[in-house]
């Protein structure tokens, strides 16, 4: 199933490059239906999943570079299923944002995020660490493209290659590492890797080849920098898959090479990993309180929720790696709908900063409504789906470092400051016509793209087994490995 996925994907990619650059209602009516037939076909896979197995599903073996003993191999299991259901979700709504904001280079635009969709498919599904790499890099250069041609502001080519540059330069190291595991092995076949018993000086070497790209991505301090600038700069369809999706690979990559391959190196940088995670929290937490750009405070906002994800993969155990998972989900889902709202708000006002809003409540119901919504699930709020995740990830570190669940929780009280805070400024307060004069609430398309993400984080916090269930036997085995 999943190689059909795959191969629907490239047709779709194939069948696109043929349509006429001026034809724009064909270009974007073709690239909305294409997507949404991908998150269809991407649904069977939950449908099909045996929730009783912790072995990998759907797999799928062809050989590649048979000389140098690499296959082309694919399977997904518990700790993969919702992120590929979740990169084929959020597709659709980057298109449906775009449909008036994206004027110039249409074709080429939904080109690219259909390319990334496929990238990101092979990303969570490809059991080879090479072929992961590959698939786990070629993603920086349509999202370079993305935010350096079609980003909403002047400094959109810095923001581009500084995003660039700091993740390719982590994952030269990560590189280094898979050429160091394939000299000593021969293999980079993930089934053979996991069960070779690296010495403990070379898992310490590999760990941190592997956490040097890993923690780019997540991001982890002082490595974040690129991230603000990228996602104001972008443009919001490439903000939401940022925050979406892209932010989630180092996660991945911890639960999926670095835990089972290094258990030893794990457990050695473990205090590092819960250092460099709090101080995160409290510096993005701090740091978005003084932010006066919308998505500048999304994006930092996003920095202490993925490192709560660190926290709680590196908890080694069951609670505080299920919530991790769960946490990055919500994210996902929350991140993007925020992301999605704001970018309502400048394709209105052509802009974001928050002194040109005040008391909208009055003339922007509905569109508050939504608003108040998501600030409530961004600091998890009970019967939202962040909620269990924060809850499950700081119920596992408690089990072994209250301090750090202690600060952890310093982390979620900011939350709660920075995003009331933003709202009221925003929403309350005397409305002030001379800055802003023409208004409108939330139209049909907008209310339907948002509505999504709604119900599923309603879903996620009051019935979070359906989740959890399907990821629990995958997890178990995972920790296996760190006992």
């Amino acid at each position: 199933m999943i190689i059909n996925l795959i191969i629907m994907n490239t047709l779709i990619i194939f069948c696109y490059l043929f349509l006429n650059y001026k034809d724009i209602r064909r270009l974007k009516v073709f690239a909305l239906y294409s997507s949404f037939l991908m998150l269809l076909a991407s649904l069977a896979l939950i449908i099909w999943f045996q929730n009783d197995t912790s072995y990998f599903q759907f797999f799928f073996e062809s050989p590649w570079l048979v000389f140098f003993n690499i296959q082309y191999s694919l399977g997904i299991d518990g700790l993969s299923l919702f992120f590929v259901v979740l990169s084929t979700f959020l597709i659709p709504f980057c298109i449906l944002i775009s449909w008036t904001s994206i004027i110039y280079r249409l074709k080429e635009y939904f080109l690219l995020f259909f390319i990334i969709e496929w990238l990101l498919i092979n990303v969570f599904c490809v059991l080879d660490i090479f072929l992961f790499y590959i698939f786990f890099e070629a993603i920086l250069l349509p999202m370079f493209l993305v935010i350096g041609i079609w980003g909403s502001r002047t400094e959109r080519v810095q923001a581009s290659y500084q995003f660039f540059f700091y993740t390719l330069v982590g994952s030269l190291f990560m590189l280094l590492g898979i050429l160091c595991i394939y000299s000593y092995t021969g293999s980079t076949d993930y089934y053979v890797l996991i069960n070779i018993d690296f010495s403990e000086n070379r898992q310490l070497f590999l760990w941190l080849s592997f956490f040097a790209s890993f923690a780019v991505k997540i991001p982890m301090f002082p490595v974040h920098i690129w991230l603000p600038q990228a996602h104001v700069e972008a443009p919001t369809a490439g903000s939401v898959l940022l925050a979406g999706i892209l932010l989630k690979l180092g996660g991945y990559g911890f639960l999926r090479f670095s835990i089972p391959m290094f258990p030893y190196a794990s457990r050695f940088f473990m205090p590092l990993v819960f250092t460099l995670s709090i101080l995160a929290i409290i510096y993005a937490s701090l740091t978005t309180i003084r932010q006066i750009d919308l998505k500048r405070i999304i994006a930092y906002s996003s920095v202490a929720h993925m490192n709560y994800v660190t926290l709680g993969i590196f908890s080694f155990n069951i609670q505080g790696v299920e919530g991790s998972i769960l946490l990055m989900l919500s994210h996902g889902l929350v991140s993007s709908a925020l992301f999605l709202i704001v970018g309502m708000l400048y394709d209105r006002f052509k802009t974001r900063v928050i002194r040109y809003f005040s008391g909208l409540t009055q003339l922007m119901p509905l569109f508050s409504i939504f608003f108040l919504f998501l600030t409530f699930s961004n600091i998890s709020f009970p019967g939202t789906s962040g909620f269990i995740g924060e809850m499950l990830i700081l119920m596992g570190i408690f089990n072994g470092n209250i301090f750090s669940t202690i600060i952890a929780t310093l982390g979620t009280i900011l939350g709660a400051v920075y995003s009331i805070w933003l709202y009221n400024r925003i929403f309350f307060g005397q409305l002030d016509c001379s800055l802003i004069k023409r208004y409108s609430d939330m139209n049909r398309r907008e209310f339907f793209i948002l509505l999504p993400f709604i119900v599923l984080i309603v879903i996620m916090g009051i019935y979070p087994s359906a989740f959890l269930n399907a990821m629990h036997l995958s997890v178990t085995n995972l920790l296996v490995f760190y006992y």
